[in-house]
């Protein structure tokens, strides 16, 4: 299989970084302190913005402040949090300014993860403290193509939750889907389904910005 854009849209975490038992852990964490079944949490936060998953199941509290508890906690909980495989040889293979990240988590984490591993912190990077609606809403990500001078249309997204997926598509987007947080039978909606990044190769065209991604 093989796809022809112009930019590619990263996720952050379960995609360019393995920490979703330290955002499970987290979560499950801020549950039990606000008397709330963590599995209920656990079914809609991947993937969706810390404080929209305050505001849905925890009206009553200030949700500005527990999205920053919670996300400093995970910032600082790196126990079992790892770089993705293959991620750092991806980005290194994609020409500067054609690729970003959209995270669902703030700047502060964002950054704190990038910096950690020692991946590079791309010139765009769209996290939820700079859009007003939050996936599986189209605005991150395309907003993250205008920032990136692309068409939506040609853009390719690599996500692992199928609130990022769903937000690329309505936002007329292509999306691959990496088994690492949902099971396969959850990313149906995906274009491709993918094991792990490395089975991901990407080639200038033409010396022009097209890029060729081919699944391996």
């Amino acid at each position: 299989m093989t796809f022809h854009c112009s930019a590619i849209l990263f996720d952050l975490d379960g995609v360019l970084v393995d920490s979703t038992r330290s955002v499970a852990r987290q979560w499950r964490l801020w549950a039990v302190e606000n008397h709330i079944d963590p599995e209920k949490v656990l079914a809609i936060a991947h993937g969706r913005r810390t404080i929209e998953v305050v505001q849905i199941l925890a009206p009553h509290l200030d949700a500005k402040a527990e999205e920053s508890r919670i996300e400093k906690r995970e910032a600082d909980d790196i126990d079992g949090v790892a770089v993705m495989p293959g991620a750092a040889e991806l980005l290194k293979s994609i020409p500067e300014g054609s690729w970003c990240v959209v995270t669902s988590g703030t700047r502060y984490l964002a950054t704190s993860r990038l910096r950690f591993f020692h991946l590079p912190i791309p010139r765009v990077l769209v996290a939820a403290d700079d859009v007003q609606k939050g996936k599986p809403d189209p605005e991150p990500y395309l907003k993250g193509a205008e920032l990136l001078k692309a068409k939506p249309a040609e853009c390719l997204v690599i996500e692992d939750a199928p609130a990022g997926i769903r937000s690329a598509h309505a936002g007329g987007m292509k999306a691959i889907a990496l088994t690492s947080t949902y099971p396969e039978s959850e990313l149906q909606e995906a274009d491709a389904v993918l094991r792990n990044l490395g089975q991901i190769q990407v080639s200038r065209l033409d010396r022009g910005r097209k890029l060729h991604v081919d699944i391996l």
